[in-house]
């Protein structure tokens, strides 16, 4: 198997589990519909899991282009492999987005949700503020790749390594995906929402393609700040790419709490002027 194709599987069984579980929990129909978060967040976390084990020995099983670019930002992996293992990430999630429809086949009929039927694919936010969405994602892939240098430094008992990956997903989703069903991975979202722009979901609706960037970007910068800091803090190689990422990151955190803040004291105003 080429690390390609390796990639391609890994990111096609990450996607068939974890679309798989939303399917379960928020179609109409299902036996699982209306389980919950906790069963979404538990399904995420074995899927990574058996992604990685599906492909770890030949790959690494990055299944996500925020490690691949991380990793390839600290030195811990080749850039010249980059586009190829990104390539078969994003093929892989397309196909594994495809195969999630064709599992659920009578239950997109069954439901008249169209947000439901797109949740199923890609990610959307609890509440729509795009910059605090973005630094969401940030704050998740951070701890994810950096989650995954940290576990990577400690001996585990041969092929437990993988189940401790997907106790971090777990660990991420529970904690913090709430805010915007933590994409933490571009393929992941990027690949199952052009599957839906393209299938031909009954009553399907938009992609959302406008909240895109939010899932494509997000995971980027902070998977590569989340290996920066790594190698940073954890085994004290600072350099200037990290000290230019802790700014960038700090003024986009500063913006948006103080575009939260802003909104806050307008909606307080208003309500106050209403009530007068």
């Amino acid at each position: 198997m080429t690390e390609f194709l390796a990639e391609l599987i890994g990111t096609m069984i990450l996607i068939i589990f974890g679309g798989g579980v939303v399917g379960g929990v928020v179609l109409k129909k299902s036996k699982a519909e209306g389980t919950g978060w906790v069963l979404i967040t538990l399904g995420w976390g074995l899927a990574v899991t058996m992604g990685v084990y599906a492909v770890g020995n030949v790959s690494g099983a990055h299944i996500n282009p925020a490690v691949t670019i991380g990793f390839a930002m600290i030195g811990e992996f080749p850039w010249s492999q980059v586009p190829t293992f990104l390539a078969g990430q994003f093929i892989g999630a397309f196909l594994g987005g495809v195969i999630v429809f064709l599992n659920y086949l009578p239950h997109w009929n069954a439901t008249e949700d169209k947000g439901a039927k797109l949740a199923v694919f890609s990610t959307d936010p609890a509440i729509n503020s795009p910059l605090s969405n973005f630094v969401s994602e940030i704050i998740g892939t951070f701890m994810l790749v950096m989650g995954l240098l940290f576990i990577g430094a400690n001996e585990f008992t041969q092929g437990l390594n993988p189940f401790i990956v997907g106790l971090l997903i777990v660990a991420i989703g529970m904690s913090l995906g709430g805010a915007t069903g933590y994409a933490i991975n571009p393929a992941r979202d990027i690949g199952p929402r052009i599957a839906h722009m393209l299938l031909p979901i009954p009553g399907k609706g938009g992609s959302n393609w406008g909240y895109a960037w939010v899932p494509l970007f997000g995971p980027i910068v902070g998977g590569v700040y989340g290996a920066l800091f790594y190698k940073a803090i954890f085994t004290g190689e600072y350099s200037v790419t990290f000290w230019a990422f802790t700014a960038i990151i700090l003024a986009i955190f500063l913006l948006a709490a103080q575009k939260e803040i802003q909104k806050a004291k307008t909606s307080k105003h208003h309500s106050e002027s209403a009530s007068a």
